[in-house]
Formats: structure tokens, sequence, C-alpha cells
């Protein structure tokens, strides 16, 4: 039995949650056949393998610290942003308990072809 992701709809508000907060977690936050947000919480010494997004990405490193590959500075902190064309190759690990917002642009095809990405312990 599957159980369908809550996305937020228009004008909803959702609240992401203190990286202070044990129970804060990575949740998708809206879909549409254009882009999809993430708020992605990435917890000390866990890290994404590498992976690669069909569409265009955008991540900021909302609080926290995160090194990065695929990208150049290979560091991301707290107010830093990072874009990548679509297909770039890139994993995540975090240096200290963070949380960023994950924004994947698609084509207009609406292409959700991807390699999941999946935390790592």
């Amino acid at each position: 039995m599957s159980m369908a992701v809550r996305h937020c709809r228009s004008g909803e508000i959702s609240c992401l949650g203190s990286i202070d907060d044990a129970a804060t977690r990575t949740v998708a936050l809206a879909r549409t056949s254009a882009f999809e947000a993430i708020h992605l919480v990435v917890r000390a010494g866990q890290s994404i393998p590498s992976h690669h997004v069909a569409g265009s990405i955008t991540l900021y490193c909302i609080a926290g610290h995160v090194r990065f590959e695929g990208a150049s500075p290979p560091e991301l902190w707290a107010g830093d942003w990072l874009y990548l064309d679509p297909g770039a190759a890139h994993a995540v690990e975090a240096v200290v308990d963070s949380s960023l917002l994950l924004t994947i642009l698609f084509d207009e095809s609406g292409d959700r072809h991807a390699t999941p990405a999946r935390v790592a312990r």
C-alpha cells in the first residue's frame, strides 16, 4: 500500500521547521508539471550519493554546512545559493545538520525522469 505525498496548495503556508528541531525532516513541498520544491534536511554525517536530475536545479542553504560534489566551490554554507544545469551529476554530504531548499525546474515537456536521491547514513 502506498501513500500519496501531500503537497502544498496554491496560497497555503508550510512551516519548514528549524534545523535545531530533531523532528524536522525532508519534505516535498509542491509539485507541478513545471517545477518541484523540496525542503531537504541532511543531518551531520549523512550523504546523498551522486545522482542527476533531468531538470535544472537550484539549491539554497538555509542553515548548516554541506560539501557538494559537482559544483565549484565545493561547499555551501548558510545563505549560499547554487544553480546546476539539467543532468549535472552531484552529491551532497552534511558537515553539520543542514537545511536546504531544493527546486527542480522541468523543461516544457514536464520530464521528471531522474535518478532518485536517497539520504545515506
